[in-house]
C-alpha cells in the first residue's frame, strides 16, 4: 500500500475484509504519520521510499493513494518493477500521462486497474444491470459533486499536501460513470468554471455538460464552496423511473429506499473495488476499470478542460 492518507486508510480498512491478501509494507509521505498508520493495521514494514516497499519479499501488487501528482509516474514505477497496480483516481492530471500510463500498462503484461469507484458502488451497479437487461434507459443523469474545502484539508480534514482538482478528480468519477453506464464515448462535452482560489489555485466551482451519441445527457455541477451536505448525488433520470444514488445507497425519485443489500458481497464500494483487483490477478484477466478502459473517460476531460471558460 502506498499512501497513508485519508484513501489509503480506506483501502487497507477493506483489505482486513477481505480472505487471502496480506499488507507486507506501506510506503507513506511522513515518518510519523506512515509508521501510526503500519502499526494500526499490524502491516510489518513501512518505508518513505516506494521502490523499497516493491522490492519487499513476496509483493505481487501494489494499491496507491499517494497524491495525484504522483499517480502517473508511481504506476508506471510498479508496472515496471513487475508487480499489478491499482492507482486511486484520478491515474493522470492530464491526458498526456493518462495515455503514457495506458501504453506502458498494455506492454506490461500485469493487471492496470483505476479507482474509478462509482463503477463499484451496490447502487450503481443496481442501475447498470437494468440496463444491461434492457429494463431502463438512461436519459440524463444530474449529479451534484459538493464539499467546503476552502483550505487544502483532506477527508479526515487534516493538512493536504497536494492540491485537489474539481475537474482531474472528482468529475473524473461522473465522466467514466457516463460512459460506463451508456456505454458510449461522450460525443459533446463543455464546461465552465468560477474564479480561481487566489492560494490554492483551482477554480472552487465549475459546471459541465455532456452527452452521448444515443442522445443521453449529463449534467455536472461541483464545488468546494457548498456548506452544506457533502458528498456526490447523482439522479439518474430514466424512461421508467428516476432513481438518486448517493454512494452506496439508493433510492426512487420519491426517496423510497431501494434494497441493494444483495447488489454484491458487500455494500462497501472500496471494498468491491478491491476484490475485483485481487481477482482479476487471480484469474489473469483485465479487470472492470482498468487503465485501458477508464482512458477515454480522460479524454473527455482533456476536451472539457480545454473548453473552459
Amino acid at each position: 500500500m502506498a499512501g497513508q492518507g485519508a484513501f489509503g486508510v480506506k483501502h487497507l480498512e477493506a483489505i482486513q475484509r477481505i480472505e487471502g491478501v496480506e499488507v507486507v509494507s506501506l510506503a507513506g509521505g511522513s515518518a510519523e504519520s506512515t509508521r501510526a498508520v503500519a502499526e494500526r493495521f499490524s502491516i510489518p514494514h513501512w518505508t518513505l521510499d516506494l521502490g523499497e516497499a516493491l522490492a519487499r519479499p513476496g509483493v505481487e501488487a501494489a494499491i496507491l493513494a499517494t497524491p495525484t501528482q504522483m499517480h502517473t509516474a508511481q504506476a508506471i514505477q510498479c508496472l515496471e518493477a513487475g508487480k499489478h497496480v491499482q492507482v486511486e483516481i484520478p491515474m493522470a492530471d492530464s491526458l498526456a500521462d493518462a495515455e503514457r500510463l495506458a501504453d506502458v500498462a498494455a506492454k506490461s503484461g500485469r493487471v492496470a486497474m483505476a479507482g474509478h469507484t462509482r463503477r463499484f458502488n451496490p447502487s450503481h451497479q443496481w442501475i447498470h444491470r437494468k440496463i444491461q437487461a434492457g429494463e431502463l434507459k438512461l436519459q440524463q443523469m444530474d449529479v451534484q459533486t459538493y464539499f467546503f474545502r476552502r483550505t487544502n484539508l483532506n477527508a479526515l480534514g487534516q493538512p493536504r499536501s497536494w492540491t485537489d482538482h474539481l475537474l482531474w478528480h472528482h468529475a473524473a468519477h461522473t465522466v467514466d460513470l457516463f460512459h460506463h453506464q451508456t456505454g458510449e464515448t461522450c460525443s459533446v462535452a463543455r464546461g465552465v468554471q468560477g474564479p480561481m482560489h487566489p492560494e490554492l489555485g483551482i477554480a472552487m466551482d465549475m459546471s459541465i455538460q455532456m452527452k452521448v451519441p444515443s442522445g443521453a445527457v449529463c449534467t455536472l455541477s461541483l464545488s468546494f464552496n457548498n456548506d452544506g451536505p457533502l458528498g456526490t448525488f447523482f439522479r439518474y433520470i430514466c424512461d421508467n423511473g428516476t432513481y438518486i444514488a448517493r454512494y452506496d445507497d439508493l433510492v426512487d425519485g420519491r426517496e423510497q429506499p431501494i434494497d441493494v443489500s444483495q447488489v454484491d458481497v458487500s455494500m462497501n464500494g472500496i471494498e468491491l473495488q478491491d476484490r475485483e483487483f485481487f481477482a482479476a490477478i487471480r484469474e489473469g484477466r483485465e479487470p472492470n476499470s482498468s487503465v485501458a478502459q477508464v482512458l477515454p473517460a480522460y479524454r473527455t476531460l482533456d476536451v472539457i478542460e480545454k473548453s473552459l471558460l
